[in-house]
C-alpha cells in the first residue's frame, strides 16, 4: 500500500515536473528523496512544584505553555478511539501511512483545481504535522519558532508530499496503537489545552479513560477545528453537537458501536463541565501562602545555566520541560510563618507602608524551609492598593525580591565574630558609652594610610541605662553601640567585613551612595558605623544564613529552595546545589553562640527562649527612628530571620519632598510593630523546636571565655599625654578624671582609680587624675625628734600651719620635749595650708 501511494502521489507534481521539461520518472525520485525519517521529540509538558507535608509530596503549583498530561494506550477510553478512527481516517488500520484510496481522489481533484490534498491527511500525516508544529513550538527564538510553524503548516504541494513520506517513515517504525496514542497526546483541543487527558479533564472534568461515547465524540471533534467546536464557547456547543452526531453515525455505519449507543448519545445533550487547570504562583499562595516562595523557585531556576544559555531560555524550557521540583519548604513551618506574620502584621496600614517577612532556613544545608510576608503574592497591579505584591521581601532583588532593609544592630554578631577571631574573650571589659573618637582610631588596613580616616566621630547609644566600662557579653546583651565602637578599636575594620563576607553577606540591592566606593555594587558599606548599626540594606535570608554559621559550627551554605528535579522520564534533572564554606572555626563560632545565648538569658532578646528547652541564640536590631526591626537567630538545626518595618517611604506623601519611611513606633505603641518580630520569631521557632530539636552549640576556644587581667601601670608623676600612651599599651581605656589635690608637680598626673599595681580586667577604663599642685607628703623620722626639730622638717617641707599638744598633763617645750606622733601620718599628702599636728610628750 505503501507503495502504490508513493505512484499515487506523484501524479500530483507530475504536472509540475513536465511543465519543466522533466521527464515522469523524475517526479517518482522526487518523492523518494524526499525525507522519511521522523523522531518525534519529548512533548511539552506542565513543571510541577512539589512541598513536603509530614513525609507526604504535596502539589504547590505546575506552570506551563501547553496543558498536556501524556497517558498511555490502556488509559484511553475505546470511545475515542474509535470515534478517531470513524471521522478522521476509517482505513487507519490498513493503509501504510498513506490512505492510497483518499490519495487518488485528491490528485484528480488538485488535477481539477481543487484543493483536494487536504482531504487526504490520515491520522499518521496529522500526527507528522502535530509533530513539526510542536517542535516549532519548541524553539525558544520567536522569530525562528514563526518560521518553522509556518513550514509545518504550510499548504503548498511540496509541504504534503513531505508529510506523506514521513507518514511512511513513521508506519514503519511505530505500531498503529502507538501512533494514535501520539496522535492523542499531542493534538490541540483549543486555547493551550493538548491531548486527550487534559481535554477530558479541561471539558468534562473526567478522565480520558472515563469519558462516555458521547463525550468521547464531542472531543474528537474539537480537533477538526478546535476555534468552531470548542466547548467553552456558549456559541459552539450547537457546531460541536453536530460534528458529535456525525461522528457517531460515522461509528454506528462502521460497526464500532451498536444503534441503541448510537441513539442514547445522540438524543444526549452537550454539558460540559468546564475545570480550568489553574496554573502559577498564585496557586501556591491561596493554599499554601506559598507564592512568594514558588517565585523564588523560578527565579532560582533562571539563574540556573543547568536550564539553558539564558534566562529567557532556562524559563522557556521550564514552562515545558514536564519537570517534578520537589522544593526544601516545610509545610508545618510554613503554616506558622504565614499565620504569626499576617496575624501582626496588616496587609495594609495607613500612614505607612508596611511590611513584615520571616524566612527559616536549615542550618547546615542551606535548604530554605519556610517564607512569609504581610503580603500576598499576586502579579495583579489592580490588587496592589489591596495589600497584594509580587515583591519578596525575604530575598534579594535579583531573585524578585525587594531593595532590602537595614539590619541594624543584627550586624554586631558579625563585629563580635571577629573580635573573637582574633583571640579577644567575650569577658573582656571595655568602654559601652557613647562619645567622640578620632577616626584615625579606627585601623582598616585595606585603606589608604592604613586608617579609616581622619578627624572626631561622635556617636550615642540608643541604650542609656548600661554606661561606663562593661564586659563584651554585656555590650552585645544590651547592645550597646559604645561597647562595640571600643572593641572595633582594638581591630581591623577590614578584617570585620570580611568575615561579614564569609558569611555570605551582601547588599540586597546596589549602592546608592556615589560618596563609597561599592557605589552600584552589592558589597557592604565599609565604615565605622556599620560595625554596630547594620546600615546596609540586606534581605531576610542573607541574615538567617550568616546566623545559620553561629548555630553550625562555622559553616555557612548558600540558600537552596530546591532538593531534587526529575524529568517527565522519571529520571533526575541537574541543577545548582548548595555551596558550604568555613566562615569560621567551630570554637569561634561557639563563642558567638555563647554571647547571643547570653542576649536570651541576660538581654533584650528573652522572647527567643525556646519553650521546649532547646538552645537558642538570638540578636535583635533596630534602625534609626525604628523604621526596621528585627529578630534573627538560630538553634542548631533551624535558623531564622523576622523583619517588620517600612517596605518604602509614607504612601501618603509619596512625590512630596521630604517623603520618607517613618518611625514604627506611630503603629500600635510598645505591643505594636515595634514588637511584631517579637512575637513572630518565637511562633515560628516554636514549630521547630517542636518538629527538629536541638542540640548546644559547642564549646568556645578557651580565649573567648577568659578572664585577662592585666597590672595597672604607675603614672604618676607623667603627664597625661604619657600616662595616656602607657595605658593605651596596656590595653586598658582611659579617661579623664580632672584636677585633684596632689604633692606631684602641677598638671602632672597624681594618681589612677584603679590605683597603680592593681590587676584589672583586660579593656578596663582607668581614670587619671591631674595634679593641681597643691599639697605635699608628711615627711617620715618625726617621731622621738624634738618637738622645734619635727616643726622645722614640716615647715621645710611647704606646710604653713603647724600645731604642737601634750600627750598628756602639761606644757610643750619645744626644745626639750620630743614628738610621739603627727597627724596626719608620715607619707600621707595633706594640703599645704592644712593643719598638721604634733603630739609632743610633755612628761
Amino acid at each position: 500500500m505503501s507503495a502504490i501511494a508513493g505512484i499515487l502521489v506523484t501524479a500530483a507534481v507530475t504536472p509540475v515536473v513536465a511543465l519543466s521539461g522533466a521527464a515522469a520518472t523524475s517526479a517518482v525520485s522526487i518523492f523518494e528523496n524526499l525525507p522519511s525519517n521522523l523522531t518525534p521529540g519529548a512533548l511539552a509538558q506542565p513543571s510541577t512544584i512539589w512541598a513536603k507535608d509530614g513525609d507526604k509530596n504535596v502539589k504547590i503549583t505546575e506552570f506551563y505553555d501547553q496543558d498536556r498530561v501524556p497517558v498511555k494506550w490502556d488509559e484511553i477510553s475505546p470511545f475515542v478511539k474509535d470515534a478517531l478512527v470513524a471521522i478522521e481516517d476509517p482505513r487507519f488500520y490498513t493503509h501504510g501511512g498513506v490512505d492510497a484510496l483518499a490519495a487518488s481522489r485528491a490528485v484528480l481533484q488538485n488535477v481539477a483545481g481543487g484543493d483536494g490534498m487536504s482531504g487526504a491527511s490520515t491520522v499518521t500525516m496529522q500526527y507528522v504535522r502535530n509533530v513539526l508544529v510542536q517542535e516549532s513550538t519548541a524553539i525558544p527564538d520567536p522569530e525562528e519558532q514563526e518560521k518553522a510553524y509556518a513550514e509545518a503548516m504550510d499548504q503548498t504541494m511540496d509541504r504534503k508530499l513531505k508529510e506523506m513520506k514521513l507518514a511512511i517513515g513513521v508506519e514503519k517504525k511505530f505500531t498503529k496503537d502507538e501512533i494514535m496514542t501520539g496522535y492523542l497526546n499531542i493534538a490541540l483541543f483549543g486555547r493551550t489545552v493538548y491531548g486527550i487527558e487534559s481535554a477530558a479533564h479541561y471539558y468534562f472534568g473526567t478522565t480520558a479513560k472515563d469519558l462516555t461515547l458521547a463525550q468521547s465524540a464531542s472531543l474528537i471533534a474539537i480537533v477538526n477545528r478546535p476555534t468552531a467546536y470548542q466547548l467553552d464557547i456558549e456559541e459552539n456547543l450547537e457546531a460541536n453537537k453536530t460534528r458529535r452526531n456525525l461522528i457517531l453515525d460515522k461509528m454506528v455505519q462502521q460497526g464500532k458501536i451498536t444503534a441503541e449507543q448510537h441513539d442514547e448519545a445522540k438524543e444526549s445533550p452537550v454539558e460540559p463541565k468546564i475545570t480550568p487547570r489553574v496554573q502559577g504562583c498564585v496557586v501556591a499562595e491561596e493554599n499554601y501562602g506559598l507564592g512568594h516562595f514558588c517565585d523564588y523557585v523560578q527565579n532560582q531556576m533562571k539563574k540556573d545555566p543547568e536550564f539553558g544559555p539564558d534566562a529567557e531560555t532556562r524559563e522557556f524550557n521550564m514552562r515545558r520541560g514536564g519537570y517534578n521540583i520537589y522544593t526544601t519548604v516545610d509545610l508545618d513551618l510554613q503554616r506558622a510563618a504565614v499565620s504569626s506574620v499576617r496575624e501582626n502584621v496588616p496587609q495594609v496600614m495607613e500612614g505607612i507602608d508596611v511590611g513584615g517577612a520571616t524566612v527559616s532556613q536549615e542550618v547546615g544545608t542551606g535548604r530554605v524551609l519556610a517564607m512569609a510576608q504581610n503580603r500576598p503574592f499576586s502579579t495583579d497591579p489592580a490588587l496592589a492598593p489591596q495589600g497584594y505584591t509580587a515583591i519578596n521581601y525575604s530575598t534579594d532583588q535579583s531573585d524578585g525580591g525587594s531593595s532590602g532593609f537595614q539590619v541594624g544592630s543584627t550586624f554586631k554578631a558579625v563585629t563580635l565574630a571577629e573580635w573573637i577571631r582574633t583571640g579577644h574573650s567575650v569577658r573582656d571589659v571595655v568602654n559601652v558609652n557613647g562619645r567622640t573618637v578620632p577616626l584615625q582610631s579606627f585601623r582598616a588596613s585595606c585603606m589608604d594610610g592604613g586608617v579609616y580616616g581622619y578627624g572626631n566621630w561622635e556617636f550615642n547609644n540608643d541604650n542609656m541605662g548600661v554606661r561606663g566600662n562593661q564586659s563584651v557579653l554585656t555590650a552585645i546583651g544590651q547592645s550597646l553601640n559604645g561597647g562595640l565602637v571600643s572593641m572595633q578599636q582594638q581591630m581591623d575594620l577590614c578584617d570585620t567585613f570580611a568575615m561579614a563576607e564569609k558569611l555570605g553577606m551582601h547588599r540586597a540591592s546596589p549602592a546608592q551612595n556615589e560618596e563609597f566606593p561599592n557605589y552600584e555594587g552589592y558589597d557592604l558599606t565599609m565604615n565605622p558605623s556599620n560595625t554596630f548599626g547594620g546600615t546596609d540594606e540586606m534581605s531576610p535570608l542573607t541574615m538567617a544564613t550568616a546566623f545559620s554559621a553561629f548555630a553550625g559550627k562555622g559553616q555557612v551554605c548558600t540558600p537552596v529552595a530546591i532538593d531534587s528535579i526529575t524529568g517527565p522520564d522519571g529520571e533526575p534533572v541537574p541543577f545548582k546545589k548548595s555551596s558550604c564554606s568555613e566562615a569560621m572555626s567551630p570554637e569561634v563560632a561557639a563563642g558567638v553562640a555563647y554571647a547571643l545565648e547570653y542576649t536570651i538569658t541576660n538581654g533584650i532578646a528573652r522572647h527567643a527562649l525556646s519553650a521546649f528547652g532547646t538552645p537558642h541564640l538570638a540578636k535583635t536590631g533596630t534602625t534609626d527612628e525604628y523604621k526596621d526591626n528585627w529578630t534573627v537567630g538560630a538553634s542548631s538545626k533551624v535558623a531564622t530571620a523576622t523583619w517588620v518595618g517600612n517596605v518604602g517611604p509614607n504612601p501618603q506623601c509619596l512625590g512630596q519632598p521630604g517623603c520618607e519611611r517613618v518611625d514604627t513606633r506611630n503603629f500600635g505603641g510598645y505591643q505594636g510593630l515595634t514588637a511584631a518580630d517579637s512575637r513572630i520569631w518565637p511562633s515560628v521557632m516554636y514549630v521547630a523546636d517542636e518538629k527538629f530539636g536541638g542540640e548546644g552549640f559547642g564549646d568556645p576556644a578557651s580565649t573567648a571565655l577568659k578572664q585577662t587581667t592585666v597590672t595597672v601601670p604607675d603614672v604618676a608623676g607623667k603627664s597625661f599625654d604619657e600616662a595616656a600612651s602607657m595605658l593605651a599599651n596596656a590595653k586598658f581605656a582611659y579617661r579623664d578624671g580632672g584636677e585633684v589635690d596632689s604633692s606631684e608637680p602641677k598638671g602632672m598626673i597624681a594618681r589612677t582609680d584603679p590605683s597603680a599595681g592593681t590587676e584589672s580586667g583586660l579593656g578596663t577604663e582607668i581614670t587619671l587624675y591631674r595634679s593641681l599642685g597643691n599639697s605635699g607628703k608628711i615627711p617620715g623620722g618625726l617621731g622621738d625628734k624634738l618637738a622645734r626639730d619635727a616643726e622645722s622638717s614640716l615647715r621645710s617641707a611647704g606646710f604653713t600651719s603647724v600645731t604642737l599638744t601634750c600627750s598628756g598633763d602639761g606644757s610643750v617645750d619645744a626644745g626639750k620635749h620630743k614628738v610621739k606622733s603627727v597627724s596626719p601620718a608620715a607619707g600621707e599628702e595633706a594640703r599645704l595650708n592644712a593643719k598638721i599636728t604634733l603630739t609632743v610628750d610633755c612628761k
